[in-house]
């Protein structure tokens, strides 16, 4: 590789000389070309909407091997042409490539408005794009000294048209989740029937505004989809972008319109248990063990007399487990039971624990 670097890109007269010196003896020559920082790598591309957003990876490294801890800036340049054309071979001339457009120099002190994470550049093209046409893509690099290294490999993408958004985006909110369902989209951006595979993206967002960001790791496949893991009684906002997925590039698609949904608590506390009743003169006083669930707030006695049926007589809070009936009267047979009632919104009631009948004295 050291070689065909060496009989490829020009050099600097300047640096022609450079030696390495080291423990007060000077090195063996160095051949300036090896001292060029080398290619980025991983330029990767998809289409977003109507952009093309691109990524690749920065060199960390000169053409010797050693660090390149002085990476100045980065170029981005384009060509457009044919779809099915040969490729422009991407030759360095005094810095630049010729041939291609340069469309983007990105100083890596001031990378603004491209988005620089440790040594990976994310840059959205939006200049002058055209449906049916194709970009090619490549990287170059540059240290403090103004040296350029080899372009990247060419990345090649044709401009497909995107999904339209998908249609009528239905919530069902549950205990803790949202179960979400839409319709296919049936035309492209441009108008143009559904080719080939979509797959598909849940976007999220908490309260009635901010932004919305994926919670599907993946593409679906399917036109459902259900969040789970969700606080009940927050509100939650959704939507869903469709994903053309082709060989040669994805094309993401608009999102739908924002859905709200609410999850809810639906589930009911279990039973309290072990109650006892024991009567006394004008009072009757109850015990039980308490629900397991950690979300009671409350709760609830019942009473009846007889065969009659039960009518709730008094509450006691969580932490409580115990009640005295004082409303009753000498000879009468009453029966107890003991519910528990969770925090949501609407409360849920556990059943009733086993009823209790005692005859007061």
């Amino acid at each position: 590789m050291l070689k065909r670097l060496a009989g490829r890109w020009l050099v600097v007269a300047a640096i022609a000389g450079m030696a390495v010196a080291g423990c007060g003896k000077k090195g063996p020559p160095v051949a300036p070309e090896l001292r060029l920082p080398l290619a980025a790598t991983a330029l990767r591309a998809m289409i977003d909407e109507d952009t093309i957003v691109l990524s690749w990876t920065n060199p960390q490294a000169r053409g010797d091997g050693s660090s390149l801890r002085d990476l100045t800036a980065v170029r981005l340049y384009r060509r457009e042409d044919d779809e099915g054309a040969p490729l422009k071979p991407a030759m360095l001339s005094s810095g630049r490539v010729v041939g291609y457009d340069e469309i983007a120099a990105i100083r890596l002190d001031a990378p603004a408005p491209a988005v620089v994470k440790n040594d990976v550049v994310q840059w959205v093209d939006r200049r002058g794009l055209a449906a049916g046409r194709r970009y090619v893509y490549v990287v170059t690099a540059t240290d403090s000294l103004g040296r350029t290294g080899a372009p990247s490999e060419r990345l090649a993408v044709p401009f497909l048209s995107a999904p339209r958004p998908p249609g009528t985006v239905r919530v069902s909110p549950g205990d803790r989740q949202v179960m979400l369902s839409w319709d296919t989209p049936t035309a492209l951006a441009d108008g143009s029937p559904v080719a080939g595979q979509l797959v598909y993206v849940v976007l999220r967002g908490a309260g009635s505004d901010g932004p919305l960001s994926p919670v599907t790791p993946t593409g679906l496949s399917g036109t459902s989809y259900t969040d789970t893991g969700l606080d009940n009684d927050g509100e939650y906002r959704y939507a869903v972008r469709a994903v053309r997925v082709d060989p040669r590039v994805v094309a993401v698609g608009a999102p739908s319109k924002p859905v709200t949904a609410m999850p809810v608590d639906t589930t009911p506390p279990r039973p309290p248990t072990d109650l006892i009743v024991v009567p006394a003169p004008g009072a009757a006083r109850l015990a039980w063990r308490a629900s397991p669930e950690e979300d009671v707030a409350l709760y609830a006695v019942y009473r009846a007399t007889g065969t009659g049926g039960f009518t709730r007589i008094g509450t006691a809070l969580a932490g409580t487990t115990t009640f005295i009936d004082r409303d009753v009267r000498p000879g009468v047979t009453y029966r107890y039971a003991v519910t528990a009632l969770d925090r949501a919104r609407k409360p849920n009631e556990s059943g009733r624990s086993a009823e209790v009948a005692v005859t007061l004295p």
